[in-house]
């Protein structure tokens, strides 16, 4: 058969399986068992691990991670555990990753899906699995019918997670195996890792990889991941075997020929690699060398480069063409593509894929493809070939699979470099990039381009070509760190066009900001706004970002930017730039509090229009409502986010659709109804593990939760992990609201010191009326900090300015926070004014719709007048009381409770009784409340003002009446068995 001709006999199977080898290659199958083809190698020395895995599978969900040196044994554990697992009726499906991979969205998992058809029900598939079919082409016709694409990648991405979701969850209890994972591209590791986020009940995810083969400084599955609350798993390092199991093995391998002598050369040539003991085991039975002597002559550590070597030489012509040909090609390969790089006909080609079989060289893949048994053995043998026939082999492999549909493009840049066709290679990785673009994936398209920008010898235009096409799917999810160097190497080329350099620029500073949190992104704009001269519209897009700048005094330069950009627009034919600038001149009103937006904001398009405006009215709506609720205008941002809410389904804006919900959990946090807010934001995290506002919010509130009820050490460990989510933000109204939390708890731990140095750096934020209007209640925090700590004067000038930056400003909670900040400078010299300027706190909190507010201004109306009007005082403090308890803020009503014993006013009366028996005094019930609320000792006294010593004989009573312990008490008390 000539090279042209292409073979018409099916491919060659080997069905006749016989066990496994304890290694035989990751992402290998094992070794076959026909009659001259060799005996598989037994399973020793990982019965341990094997346990883990299985232990960890057994209880869905659950991810494991297989980690191991090349040659470890991790694809023969893994198979070894999936063997058990099917037999007791799971099903397993397996992807594998490749060094030379293919254009194709989240390969791996498609890859692995594609094998799931059989197990698929007839009916009751829900529609969210239709996204599926257009990756799925096999099985389209047993999916439902695809649905639209959404726009923008984040939205994709999610709609696919939840197909994938909902097909394994139909077919029960189900293994994911990718092998490989450290060639994983980062499309399939988000997509790995937001499954992994919020996992089918039935499922487990394995992942084998090594680690040493990771990029630099990164993880297998993201650095974010931990696993979700409920799931199992586990994470197995694989060590070198022992001399006994090696031993073991040898002993099954040879049998009585496995001698001490042996057994112990083969230990320390192999160092416990199993890979390693496998090749000599291999030579030494299939080629009768029994030898010891001979063995031990072979160069250690080079014994497996000998031992695939020799068994190389022993291939007949035929075997060792076929054999060239694979070590070529690199990727598992048919026997046709095998005969026709090899030059050889169909029958020749058959006997030598038959001798390389036979010497364990190859094997057969499920998918009726050739390759080596592991990649180590492949390295050896593309060595082994002599330089001109390995060019003319690469040359053969490029004319052959340029014949197939898809062309493979990467594979084609392969052979093209192996040839010396350096200028060949960058046009076939270029092309391959674009190829990837188009079909939506963005790893692989990133990995590629970052080949060429690798180069030092790629010219200047190809290298600025790279460069924005890099920056252009910059925010599709490819590595930031990686993205951001690569494009400011380009940046630093002086021959550099301008406009390219603006557009790269642009691209840089927008991923600086939007993934990797890093507020210096604001520079690179400025600078890009510059370059970008001749592109308005593109310009525009920077000018936009640096108008809703609030770092470092910047929002005093907001209106400036935005008077730029609609400047840049003005003759712009572009619908969609023009309502980006429209939606920002809205959203810098709202900031501002002036109360002309609102009109603005409700003539905004919400029914008719293109798909871009309504889209900009979207973000528009989720800004504005945002900004609402910082004002303090809860009712009116609600009403705004459903509207949102729901032209991001009409839109498919999916992330908005997040965000929105994020503000809508927070208006309740707000109005009071926290029953099942942890919950919603559990789910929302686990639906959206790249959002990080998801994180942050849920951080807060938990923070905020934990200070209403008295756990004020657990209150300071959610603020600091809602910092470390926000990173370095540029949102300074995150960065506010994270230090009023941080420093309020500082202040309930009697700390001041500690509460100022929190408040005060952060009141550099404070710079323009714009900020004023959404302090977020760091403005009266940072004055009662500065009034404990003796800077009287820091707080009085606080005041004014804060008095200067509301005024005339449609600001309700900034006008609250005022009262309230007014009567705290009055309260040690004017208690009764004090108390009037609490008491129109309390009156606009109650106008805003804050119920926590409202009583926590009613416990400061009832402190200040403590001295001159105690029966007020008392009065105010039981409606705070009230208020706290119906809220569940247990801390802050045992707060109250205490001031009104100080009063002489018992809040729990029990008359008639000196003695409680095995009942709770109205002390202990309190000291119980916290307790079960879980509260420390610490914040226990801190909340009641005890010492440590009465708490710790308080909490001794209650467990004793009750007969439980500290993890039995709040279900005893909720169950009413206290």
């Amino acid at each position: 058969m000539t090279p042209d001709q292409p073979a018409t006999r099916r491919p060659l199977r080997v069905t006749d399986r016989g066990r496994v080898s304890a290694k035989d290659g990751d992402g290998v199958a094992g070794q076959q068992d026909s009659p001259g083809l060799g005996r598989g190698f037994a399973f020793v020395g990982r019965r341990h691990e094997l346990d883990l895995l299985l232990a960890a599978v057994r209880k869905p969900p659950a991810v494991v991670m297989v980690e191991g040196d090349a040659g470890m044994g991790k694809s023969r554990l893994v198979r070894e555990a999936t063997t058990i697992l099917s037999s007791q009726g799971w099903r397993v499906v397996t992807g594998f990753c490749h060094p030379l991979r293919e254009p194709l969205p989240y390969g791996p998992v498609v890859d692995a899906l594609g094998k799931i058809g059989p197990w698929l029900p007839d009916t009751g598939l829900p529609p969210t699995a239709g996204a599926l079919a257009p990756l799925l082409p096999d099985l389209a016709d047993r999916l439902p019918p695809a649905p639209a694409t959404p726009a923008g990648p984040g939205a994709e991405r999610h709609q696919l997670v939840q197909a994938v979701r909902s097909v394994l969850a139909s077919v029960g209890r189900v293994v994911l195996v990718v092998e490989d994972a450290h060639w994983i591209d980062d499309a399939t590791r988000e997509l790995l890792l937001m499954l992994a986020r919020d996992l089918p009940d039935q499922f487990a995810v394995v992942l084998t990889y090594r680690a040493e083969d990771l990029s630099p400084g990164s993880v297998v599955l993201g650095s974010a991941y931990r696993p979700p609350p409920g799931a199992s798993g586990t994470m197995i390092r694989l060590s070198p075997l022992t001399e006994a199991d090696v031993a073991d093995l040898a002993a099954a391998a040879l049998g009585a020929q496995a001698t001490p002598e042996l057994c112990a050369l083969l230990h320390c040539r192999s160092e416990g690699l199993p890979l390693v003991a496998e090749e000599d085991l291999i030579t030494l039975r299939d080629q009768a060398r029994r030898d010891v002597r001979e063995l031990a002559r072979a160069e250690v550590p080079n014994g497996l480069r000998e031992a695939v070597t020799e068994r190389l030489t022993s291939l007949s012509p035929a075997g060792a063409a076929v054999v060239d040909a694979a070590a070529v090609l690199a990727v598992p390969a048919t026997e046709a593509l095998l005969a026709e790089v090899a030059g050889l006909d169909g029958e020749e080609a058959a006997d030598g894929l038959i001798d390389a079989l036979r010497a364990a060289v190859l094997r057969e893949t499920d998918s009726g493809r050739y390759a080596f048994r592991h990649v180590l053995a492949q390295q050896v043998a593309h060595r082994h070939i002599p330089g001109p026939r390995r060019t003319r082999l690469h040359q053969r492999a490029i004319d052959q699979l340029q014949a197939q549909d898809p062309v493979p493009l990467v594979q084609i840049a392969h052979h093209t470099l192996a040839t010396g066709d350096h200028q060949g290679w960058l046009d076939r990785i270029e092309q391959a990039a674009d190829q990837a673009v188009a079909l939506g994936d963005a790893g692989t398209a990133a990995t590629l381009l970052h080949q060429i920008l690798d180069r030092s010898d790629v010219d200047g235009e190809r290298r600025s070509r790279t460069a924005l096409a890099l920056a252009r799917i910059a925010n599709s999810g490819v590595d930031y760190t990686a993205t951001a160097c690569a494009l400011r190497a380009v940046l630093a080329d002086p021959l550099l066009p301008v406009a390219t350099s603006g557009e790269i620029r642009l691209g840089l500073g927008l991923i600086m900001l939007n993934l990797g949190g890093d507020s210096a992104g604001f520079g690179e704009l400025e600078r890009a706004v510059d370059e970008l001269a001749t592109l308005p519209d593109r310009a525009a897009r920077a000018m936009i970002a640096l108008a809703l700048n609030e770092q470092d005094g910047a929002a005093a330069h907001a209106w400036h930017w935005l008077g730029r950009a609609e400047q840049a627009v003005r003759d712009s034919t572009n619908e969609s730039v023009q309502a980006a600038v429209q939606a920002t001149r809205l959203l810098l009103m709202a900031r501002a509090g002036d109360a002309a937006v609102w009109p603005l904001v409700d003539q905004l398009r919400r029914q008719d229009g293109s798909r871009a405006m309504l889209g900009q009215t979207c973000y528009a709506l989720y800004n504005i409502g945002e900004t609402a609720i910082q004002l303090g205008h809860d009712r009116r941002a609600r009403t705004l986010l459903l509207a949102s809410q729901e032209l991001a389904e009409r839109t498919d804006r999916r992330p908005f659709d997040c965000l929105n919900r994020v503000e809508l959990l927070r208006i309740e946090w707000l109005a009071g109804r926290w029953a099942g807010l942890e919950d919603e934001y559990a789910t929302l995290e686990r639906a959206y593990p790249d959002v990080k506002q998801v994180g942050v919010d849920r951080a807060l509130c938990q923070g905020h939760l934990a200070l209403a009820q008295g756990r004020q050490s657990e209150a300071l460990a959610y603020f600091t992990a809602a910092a470390a989510h926000s990173g370095n933000t540029s949102e300074a109204v995150v960065s506010r609201g994270i230090a009023a939390g941080r420093a309020a708890v500082r202040l309930a731990q009697n700390e001041p010191q500690a509460a100022w140095a929190v408040a005060e750096p952060a009141l550099s934020t404070l710079s323009g009326p714009s900020d004023w209007t959404r302090t977020t209640g760091l403005f009266p925090v940072a004055v009662e900090a500065a009034l404990a700590t003796g800077h009287r004067a820091a707080a009085e000038e606080l005041v004014a300015d804060a008095e200067r930056g509301v005024r005339d400003r449609d600001a309700p909670a900034a006008m609250a926070e005022l009262a309230l900040a007014r009567g705290l400078l009055l309260r040690a010299t004017e208690p009764v004014r004090a108390a009037e300027c609490f008491a129109e706190a309390q009156r606009k909190w109650q106008d805003i719709g804050r119920p926590y507010e409202v009583a926590k201004a009613t416990e400061r109306r009832g402190d200040a007048l403590t001295s001159s009007c105690p029966e007020d005082a008392a009065s105010h403090l039981a409606d705070a009381v009230r208020g706290f308890t119906e809220l569940g803020a247990t801390g802050d009503a045992a707060r109250c409770r205490q001031r009104l014993r100080e009063l002489g006013v018992e809040a729990l009366p029990r008359p008639g009784r000196r003695g409680y028996g095995c009942e709770l005094s109205p002390r202990e019930l309190e000291v119980a409340e916290l307790l079960a609320g879980g509260a420390t000792n610490q914040d226990i006294a801190q909340t009641l003002f005890l010492s440590p010593r009465t708490v710790e004989k308080h909490v001794a009573r209650v467990l004793a009446k009750l007969g439980t312990d500290r993890k039995d008490l709040g279900w005893r008390l909720r169950t009413g068995q206290g």
